[in-house]
């Protein structure tokens, strides 16, 4: 798998350059939906044998709608936040 639309670098220009910052925004926001829509949909699963009703829905995965999210501008974080928690973080100090 690999991602070409929304283009990676476009992607990346949107998290300061940091892959570590881009994968953790898609992949907590990733995990958010895939929670929100199997909570919301629990009654669908009941009537129908579906094994993700995450690509169901919306006929994509996750992933691929947080990274839509983050390109479209839907998705952002604080930055002042995410530093601060780098920082807190490091143990090398």
């Amino acid at each position: 798998m690999s991602i070409t639309k929304p283009d990676i670098d476009d992607l990346l220009a949107k998290t300061e350059e940091n892959p570590f910052l881009l994968c953790s925004i898609a992949s907590k926001r990733a995990c958010d939906i895939n929670s929100m829509l199997r909570g919301q949909h629990l009654r669908v699963t009941a009537i129908q044998d579906v094994d993700d009703i995450t690509t169901v829905v919306s006929g994509k995965d996750p992933i691929s709608i947080a990274m839509d999210e983050l390109d479209g501008g839907v998705l952002g974080y604080n930055v002042a936040e995410f530093d601060t928690e780098i920082a807190d973080g490091d143990t090398n100090n």
